[in-house]
């Protein structure tokens, strides 16, 4: 045994086998990875409840537009956000913000016991907390975490999410015809409780060992509003280019997935037997591939290829898949491309992107990253939809949709080379000295 083992408690040797884990530096990821852990439990026990409310009340159609009205909706709720955060520091942000939502389940639930019909307000608001928690858990990560020590636990963090999200639905499946869909939020509403006794743990305990780290998380945020960041900082705007394109190109893999499901069902006896047992299958492969990447591959990767070059992955992932789909749009190649792709931006990518804000600002990790991952993300949803309706009136069949992503992915590439050069250049480094300064 190596003396660094040696002078590592036994749950740092067990991290240890996923990545690089140094003294003192266990418990801190694990609460991360548990926290985060719940956050995505969370979220997969109240996202069967949101489709059963708006597909058993309103119906598919007006899903369709609450989907893009989310969009909308972030243009509003981020500044809020970001004008909140400037007004307060890291902890009394974090609470203030998961008690917003945990208060908003309970009114959830009162209403629906009064039956009021929740559909679409629901929908939107699911949408809100899936974007604006998560990122403001990683903000918290990246917040804590120098950009040494993020290349190195990012991956035994990620665990908690890949692992969450097949509890949670798992959970959700297991309980929802037992208690009901309204008792499900209250459900999560606990789950949210715990989460952020564990983040109030974790600013103690980070606070207590590093005292420059704890006097600086005290100090509210800049002044700068999410957008105003995004928009004025290259680094930031590249980045929420990246995950505009890279969502773009996801969503739009979806939808060739779907259609060619439907054409396959639609000549059989019992065509939502087929899709269910399709979609159970292909998930069951994602979230399975997934959740070992993330475990054994992802850290491997950023120690070994390192952040940015890790950021070519995905999209050379999907210049193969839907290349070859263009030729040949055949179901098991489309299914075993999108097992891929998905499987690889649910780890690899995901955990990748987070990291890019390491080397920021405070504002740009808790403001930059929400306005990213809540109003570029759900933009990349938007767009596709604005090409599926063009493909679709232009009579575009699946290899025409797969050559538009080839497209949007070589896009997609020189974004990220492009991102590459500004942190192997420094720039980024520059931009965190005169924001602290």
């Amino acid at each position: 045994m190596s003396a660094n083992l040696k002078h590592k408690n036994a749950l740092e040797r067990t991290l240890s086998a996923f990545a690089t884990v140094r003294r003192g530096e266990g418990l801190t990821a694990v609460l991360l990875t548990v926290n985060v852990f719940l956050l995505l439990t969370a979220y997969y026990i109240i996202k069967p409840v949101r489709e059963a409310l708006i597909l058993g009340g309103p119906g598919a159609e007006i899903k369709s537009y609450a989907g893009a009205g989310q969009a909308l909706l972030l243009l509003f709720i981020v500044p809020l956000y970001s004008a909140y955060a400037s007004r307060t520091n890291r902890i009394r942000l974090i609470n203030g913000i998961t008690a917003f939502f945990i208060s908003n389940l309970v009114i959830f639930y009162a209403l629906a016991r009064l039956q009021f019909q929740l559909g679409v307000a629901f929908f939107l608001w699911v949408g809100l907390f899936n974007v604006i928690l998560i990122a403001q858990f990683w903000a918290f990560a990246n917040d804590i975490y120098s950009e040494e020590q993020g290349r190195r636990l990012f991956a035994i963090v990620g665990i908690g999410s890949s692992l969450g999200a097949i509890a949670g639905a798992k959970i959700a499946g297991w309980i929802f015809e037992p208690i009901g869909p309204y008792s499900m939020m209250l459900v999560a509403a606990c789950i949210l409780c715990v989460s952020m006794i564990l983040m109030n743990w974790i600013h103690r305990r980070e606070s207590n060992s590093r005292p420059k780290r704890a006097a600086r998380a005290q100090q509210p945020l800049g002044t700068s509003g999410g957008f105003r960041l995004v928009l004025s900082e290259r680094y930031l705007f590249l980045i929420a280019i990246l995950v505009l394109l890279s969502n773009l190109v996801n969503t739009t893999g979806e939808f060739i997935l779907g259609k060619t499901v439907a054409q396959h069902a639609a000549g059989m006896a019992d065509s939502k037997a087929y899709i269910g047992e399709f979609y159970a299958g292909f998930f069951f492969w994602v979230n399975l591939i997934g959740a070992a990447l993330q475990m054994f591959v992802v850290s491997r990767v950023m120690k070994y290829i390192g952040i940015g070059t890790s950021l070519l992955i995905l999209p050379l992932i999907a210049l193969g898949s839907y290349s070859l789909l263009a030729f040949a749009p055949i179901l098991s190649l489309i299914r075993m491309a999108k097992i891929a792709e998905n499987s690889t931006d649910y780890s690899v990518q995901n955990t990748v992107r987070h990291a890019l804000f390491l080397k920021t600002s405070r504002d740009a990790k808790y403001k930059a990253q929400s306005a990213i991952e809540s109003f570029f993300w759900r933009a990349g949803d938007g767009l596709s939809a604005l090409l599926v309706f063009v493909g679709t009136r232009l009579a575009f069949n699946v290899s025409e949709f797969a050559a538009a992503n080839v497209v949007i992915v070589f896009l997609w590439i020189l974004v990220a080379f492009a991102i590459i050069r500004l942190r192997k250049g420094g720039r980024v480094a520059e931009v965190e000295v005169q924001a602290v300064a």
